[in-house]
């Protein structure tokens, strides 16, 4: 687990450079250019910094250990850095909408060859972005490296809205068509609409986490199936499991033969927990109540 934490706090790092980077890029060539598209995309980026920066401040939190205040540990710091990013995103897109309509009202800029080559550039590198940090957060089971990715998958939206934009104003400047010079800000209505379905999605899980809602039925299914997989086990009374950030608590009672000793329903316990633990290592703890079963 602690190489996965290390590779998911570079990757964020990794991510907050990379968007520092391309905020100053998109905004420089946008405000020179003219381009409504990318300077809008450059302002998401902006954003993008700011969720980078609070990921990974929300990472760092949820992996120290649990303590006295906090007992079953930090991990919905997590959580709660993935919520912020999708209050980013969110704003971003009402800002990019905003500024694109009004631009469908005022006097179209100057497609460039250098604004296409600064929203491919951004699309190429946020593309790589995306493949490495989902790849990593799913791996470490991190949410806030997955909303990172996410976040990236909606700046890819973004590119390649601008990328079409800034291309069709071209070729309608190009060939005197003056509807294709409304490309760019079309794009830009475009993206805002894109990212803020994604920030909606990302807020909704983010609820669902923070809420404890319950784990899928299949994870439960598996629980079910290994809990029920040792002998002395008679009858699973209720079992419940909810996520806590990177890592999953589960809750189960259940009846076992009652004329078993105390030290054998420890030994009951200790099993359960480890058999579950060594087929799900993102599980990390397992509270059991025994109860008594009889035949009669």
């Amino acid at each position: 687990m602690s190489s996965g934490n290390n590779a998911s706090i570079f990757a964020v790092w990794v991510s907050l450079i990379s968007n520092v980077g391309l905020t100053a890029i998109k905004l420089v060539v946008g405000f020179f250019f003219n381009s409504q598209v990318l300077l809008a995309d450059g302002v998401h980026n902006a954003g993008d910094v700011i969720a980078s920066a609070a990921a990974l401040s929300a990472m760092r939190i949820s992996k120290r250990p649990a303590d006295e205040d906090h007992p079953y540990g930090h991990g919905k710091a997590e959580v709660l850095g993935s919520a912020v990013v999708a209050v980013i995103l969110a704003i971003a897109a009402l800002f990019i909408g905003y500024h694109a309509i009004i631009a469908l009202f005022e006097e179209p800029g100057e497609a460039s060859i250098i604004a296409l080559g600064a929203a491919l550039v951004s699309l190429v590198w946020k593309l790589w972005l995306y493949i490495y940090t989902i790849r990593i957060g799913r791996e470490a089971n991190s949410k806030g490296l997955i909303a990172t990715a996410y976040d990236h998958l909606a700046d890819i939206y973004a590119s390649l809205a601008a990328v079409a934009g800034i291309g069709l104003a071209m070729l309608g400047a190009a060939y005197n068509i003056p509807y294709l010079t409304l490309g760019d800000p079309l794009a830009g209505i475009i993206v805002s609409i894109l990212v803020l379905k994604l920030a909606v999605s990302m807020g909704q899980e983010s609820i669902d986490v923070l809420m404890e809602k319950t784990v899928s039925p299949e994870k439960l299914a598996e629980y079910e199936a290994l809990i029920k997989s040792i002998p002395e086990v008679k009858r699973i009374d209720r079992l419940r499991a909810r996520e806590h950030g990177h890592y999953i608590l589960i809750d189960v009672r259940l009846s076992v033969p009652g004329e078993l000793t105390i030290q054998q329903g420890h030994d009951i316990s200790r099993l359960i927990k480890s058999t579950i633990k060594k087929k799900h290592n993102d599980v990390d703890e397992v509270l059991i109540h025994l109860n008594p079963w009889y035949d009669h």
